[in-house]
């Protein structure tokens, strides 16, 4: 038997953007514009129309016409979604009967037929359907009286087919015969997702919260827009670490901020020691007066003096004898910390106490959470977290520390995390670098993934820096400020700290993680890091997640790329020696909407160079590079 409601007629397929067959939402900042397509058609050769409809929460729709590549059924249109938070898509398309109607007039006139008072009645009859203001309302009963009339066909004609009836037409909201795509999403979130200079920095070792909060000018200075704190909480007592992850602690050392939980609270305290509740304020308040994000650590562990031992002793698993299990990541080993039980038979206690953990954060004026190690957690968890959040909060970020497989450090994406920490700490050579960015750039993981090229961290110091000297800084430093539009230092970066632990290791020689150090604002390499940070914010090629253009050097030593449009090109080269001077021709083929000769300028040294569209001869000094803008 038939069916019972006649089919559409008009199909819609292959909706994009589309994250996982669907499922998650595409990610794009606020204020941006985004292209949705889909594959449109319909038997016969009847016209379309198309519009793409968007709307955050639950606003009013807004539609915007679509266009068509001739030949290929694939309508798109461009949207700009209004608001943070998830934005809903949908294709919709309908029969243009008129439209429709009129080029077969047309077609019909060329071919030289004379009769055409049967078609101009059908004509007619399609205007008396429209739906119309009543401006466009009297040009279409005007025309569609002159067409059933008794006036000669000439003039029926030139009234049918004038301009003015063809544009009072268009805006007719009769959609017949419609159809609806499937639907799409957006998840709009702040600029501060997409685009940021971070600085890592131990509390601790800066006087506490109040001597952050008096450096927080010098920090805008410098151009910082994210400060992320590591753990702020009481740290435990029991097995707590000493210098260099050492086993045994003295009575005057910190112990690891990772070790969180005391009997001064857990993950909703503050460690006495860093300041009071005001003085937390205070630094936020600072900060945010100067257009800096406060990012804390989100660690979901305990020390074994965790408050949530005694209270929740279920949310933790144990052995067959009944003890602990401290955490491992071997060869590492934490005795210090215990992990959480995401299998325990109080799940969901334990995931709203997390939830609840952030949301206290939030409360205190915190939009950014760092989140540690990630992918040792349920993906469901961290789906159903950052959903739960960002439903009252869309202003919240969240940075994923997942150094793993790519295809988790992706899923953690399409999870909701806005940011992930990356592998380019350990991309160190031109075709490392190529090949990475490249990997990146793949549409389907460049809709969600967001990369954030840390140079360094406290637990990663790769031997390119251990070996290669301030050379080697100053070219990392320019290679994370330049190829993406967020990237971070820890202190002590502009200092060139480079001792490791051992050889062999990537671990710091007196890491800060288990001592307390004195911290200024005084190392050579800032004016560096101040001078990109400036370019940075003034040029818009650095500030989108866009395609690199790598260009060629003729040099393994030398990388070249270009960032953003022809009209507005950053072109960068570094020197990834950091033993010797390195020359080369760079070739720009990929400008060729240049003149041939231009003025660059450089943003790290301000001086101004001719450059050809073609080939270029560079020589750059040890770890120095070129990050040029056009001179006008």
């Amino acid at each position: 038997m038939p069916p019972t409601h006649q089919p559409a007629r008009i199909a819609i397929h292959d909706l994009q953007p589309r994250v996982g067959e669907g499922i998650y939402p595409t990610k794009l900042p606020l204020g941006d514009t985004t292209e949705v397509s889909a594959t449109v058609l319909r038997d016969g050769h009847e016209a379309l129309r198309v519009v793409v409809r968007h709307r955050s929460g639950e606003g009013p729709w807004i539609e915007t016409p679509m266009a068509d590549q001739p030949g290929t059924d694939r309508w798109s249109a461009r949207i700009t979604p209004q608001a943070l938070g998830l934005a809903e898509f949908q294709v919709m398309a309908w029969l243009d009967r008129f439209s429709s109607w009129r080029h077969e007039m047309r077609r019909r006139i060329d071919g030289g037929q004379q009769d055409l008072s049967s078609e101009l009645l059908e004509g007619a009859a399609i205007l008396a359907d429209a739906q119309l203001e009543s401006a466009d309302a009297a040009v279409v009963d005007a025309a569609a009286k002159l067409m059933r009339g008794r006036s000669a066909q000439p003039k029926k004609l030139a009234a049918a087919l004038s301009d003015d009836l063809a544009d009072a037409m268009s805006r007719d909201t009769a959609r017949p015969d419609c159809a609806t795509s499937t639907t799409g999403w957006i998840d709009v979130d702040p600029v501060r997702a997409t685009f940021g200079t971070w600085y890592e920095l131990f509390p601790r070792s800066w006087g506490g919260f109040a001597g952050v909060t008096r450096q927080m000018a010098a920090f805008a200075d410098l151009g910082v827009d994210v400060l992320y704190l590591p753990p702020i909480h009481p740290i435990g007592t029991t097995h707590r670490k000493g210098p260099n992850n050492t086993l045994t602690a003295g009575p005057n050392d910190p112990g690891s901020p990772w070790a969180i939980g005391a009997p001064e609270g857990g993950h909703d305290a503050i460690h006495p020691a860093l300041g009071t509740p005001a003085e937390l304020a205070a630094m936020i308040a600072a900060a945010t007066e100067r257009g800096i994000d406060i990012a804390l650590d989100l660690a979901l562990q305990c020390s074994p003096d965790h408050p949530w031992l005694t209270e929740h002793p279920d949310w933790f698993s144990r052995r067959p004898d009944g003890t602990l299990k401290y955490a491992e990541n071997p060869p590492k080993k934490y005795q210090d910390i215990y992990n959480l039980d995401f299998d325990s038979a109080d799940w969901r206690a334990l995931w709203q106490a997390l939830a609840d953990v952030v949301l206290h954060w939030v409360s205190t004026g915190v939009r950014i959470f760092r989140v540690d190690n990630p992918h040792t957690k349920p993906l469901p968890f961290w789906h159903w977290l950052i959903s739960t959040v960002r439903a009252d909060h869309p202003e919240v970020i969240f940075l994923a520390e997942a150094f793993t497989r790519p295809s988790m450090m992706f899923e953690l994406a399409k999870v909701g995390f806005s940011q992930s920490y990356t592998y380019f700490t350990w991309r160190n050579t031109r075709s490392e670098l190529t090949e990475y960015l490249t990997e990146l750039a793949q549409p389907e993981r460049a809709r969600v993934y967001r990369p954030n090229f840390f140079a360094n961290t406290p637990d990663i110091l790769h031997e390119y820096l251990q070996h290669g000297g301030p050379p080697a800084f100053h070219a990392r430093l320019v290679l994370a400020a330049t190829l993406g539009p967020s990237y971070g230092i820890y202190s002590g970066f502009e200092n060139f700290e480079n001792t490791p632990v051992r050889i062999g290791s990537e671990e710091y020689m007196n890491s800060e993680k288990y001592a307390l150090k004195h911290r200024r604002l005084d190392g050579p390499l800032l004016s560096v890091f101040r001078r990109l940070n400036i370019a940075r914010r003034t040029h818009r090629a650095l500030q989108r997640i866009e395609p690199v253009r790598f260009v060629e050097t003729e040099n393994e030593q030398l990388i070249a790329y270009v960032r953003g449009s022809a009209d507005a090109p950053i072109i960068c080269v570094v020197n990834l020696d950091p033993y010797a001077e390195q020359v080369g021709l760079i070739h720009l083929e990929l400008m060729g909407e240049l003149p041939e000769l231009f003025q660059v300028a450089d943003q790290l040294n301000d001086q101004i160079y001719q450059w050809r569209r073609t080939t270029n001869y560079v020589a750059l000094r040890p770890g120095d590079a070129h990050v040029l803008a056009l001179h006008h």
